[in-house]
């Protein structure tokens, strides 16, 4: 079993205290690089849930809302906290997901940038007052706090997305439920340990729930008192609770599912596009809703680019994450294991060729999946059409730049995007033409703190991060005064 200063409680957290459930309910967590049970987390109820949300109601302040400097001390000791403790919680991180201690670790910076970033600039969110004054009033517009908010988190990037909404929440003053997956609990009780111990924050104002999706999230969406969910996870979830929140007209914030092109010209630098590539599709083993899915190469350098695609991937190393001498960790599961080798089950029946990486008959009984690469692939197998979350890279040949827009956009998701070229003219239009929200121009590079990002079409609704995210949480109130 795990041991750790950060994980002296393997409960929820509500009203500022650590909050076991009533009846003694668990559920395991499993290290999935050894299969072995790690933890002992508890599973909430109903009732526990109801009352974190009544929590949250109670910390919540409009009237008298807390002040920009009091949010922004919270922002800044969670981030804080975060710097000071990285080691330990890139440790739990890398032992509940599997992926590389350094990879893990590194997470942990990313999520403390979030917290840094809104206390840099939550000065945006005080009031202020137009320099018109039609109807002869003086109008001043204020942002006021949404209300609480349930913040539910994948388990894919256990500290950074939680960091991505609780710091534009509390930047806000939003009091918020929040449930992490249940692959991923660890994480999440360890930045909880960390402000109960380390920041001021009233009771109630941040609260965790864990369990049963099905239990907490009914109550999230049905409860009047919880006027915002920020999710990010599948699509298929994200339809979901659309539909189990219209009653309500709850606001929602999604970051749904992807399905990211990866386009490389004939002018591309393919050296830089490998590199790009190799850093970008295998971070956390694959399984990033930004990660590249479709690799799209024009025919004149396909061959080429293969070739130093796949010298690069044969030198990768796989193995267990805490190591930290290892490329690839393991696959959160079985089921996301049996994904991975469906899809290239399905491609090599369909015509593909195995460039580099294992046959399906040659695997182990692991979660250690090679890295591996396809390439003849088109858009009638599983590997085009949907998202591999895993280490494959399917590589597919085209010829004109509207060839490949339309291949492109060839997919109900537009969260991420890649375009290699030395043409600055054609990298401008490929990347207007592509309906994603986010396009990296000869760099494979994802979400920042100081950008916004969020998806187009079925991959989601808002943004986190830059100052679109710091808004993401207030509800703009209008007040004309008259003379």
């Amino acid at each position: 079993m795990i041991e750790s200063p950060l994980l002296e409680k393997m409960t929820g957290y509500i009203g500022g205290r650590w909050t076991d459930n009533a009846q003694g309910h668990t559920f395991d967590v499993y290290n999935p690089a050894t299969g072995k049970v790690i933890a002992q987390a508890a599973s909430m109820t109903e009732d526990e849930v109801k009352a974190a949300v009544a929590a949250g109601k109670s910390a919540l302040r409009l009237t008298s809302p807390y002040s920009i400097e009091t949010r922004r001390k919270w922002l800044e000791d969670i981030r804080d906290a975060l710097k000071a403790n990285k080691e330990e919680v890139g440790r739990i991180l890398c032992m509940e997901h599997g992926k590389p201690l350094h990879e893990a670790q590194g997470e942990v910076d990313y999520a403390a940038g979030f917290f840094d970033y809104c206390s840099k600039h939550i000065q945006a969110l005080d009031a202020h007052t137009i320099p018109e004054k039609p109807k002869d009033c003086t109008w001043t517009v204020h942002y006021r706090p949404i209300g609480v908010a349930g913040l539910i988190t994948p388990w894919n990037f256990p500290i950074g997305m939680i960091a991505k909404k609780l710091s534009a929440a509390l930047a806000a003053g939003c009091p918020s439920v929040i449930k992490p997956a249940s692959e991923t609990p660890l994480t999440m009780i360890a930045l909880f340990s960390l402000m109960d111990k380390h920041t001021d924050l009233p009771d109630g104002m941040v609260n965790l729930v864990m369990g049963k999706a099905s239990v907490i999230g009914k109550v999230l969406c049905e409860s009047p008192d919880v006027p915002m969910l920020s999710f990010t996870g599948s699509t298929e979830v994200g339809r979901k609770l659309i539909l189990d929140t219209a009653e309500q007209v709850k606001k929602l914030a999604l970051e749904l599912g992807g399905n990211a092109p990866f386009i490389v010209f004939d002018d591309a630098d393919l050296d830089a596009a490998a590199d790009n590539l190799i850093a970008n599709k295998f971070r956390g083993g694959g399984q990033t809703c930004v990660c590249a899915n479709r690799i799209f190469v024009h025919e004149k350098v396909a061959d080429a680019f293969g070739e130093k695609l796949a010298e690069r991937v044969n030198k990768m190393t796989v193995g267990d994450g805490i190591n930290g001498d290892v490329d690839l960790g393991p696959l959160i599961n079985q089921a996301g294991y049996d994904k991975v080798k469906r899809h290239v089950e399905d491609a090599l029946e369909k015509g593909a060729s195995l460039v580099a990486g294992k046959k399906p008959e040659e695997l182990g009984d692991d979660l250690f999946f090679p890295p591996t690469v396809v390439t003849g692939v088109n858009r009638d197998m599983c590997c085009y059409r949907e998202e591999t979350f895993g280490p494959l890279v399917p590589m597919a040949l085209f010829r004109t730049e509207e060839e490949v827009i339309d291949a492109g956009n060839d997919t109900e998701f537009g969260l991420a995007s890649y375009v290699f070229t030395g043409d600055a003219e054609r990298a401008q239009r490929v990347a207007a033409g592509l309906r994603f929200g986010h396009c990296g121009w000869n760099t494979g590079t994802g979400p920042t703190p100081e950008a916004p990002f969020g998806g187009m079409k079925a991959s989601g609704i808002g943004r986190e991060g830059g100052l679109e995210g710091l808004f993401e949480f207030v509800e703009a109130q209008t007040v004309p005064r008259g003379f």
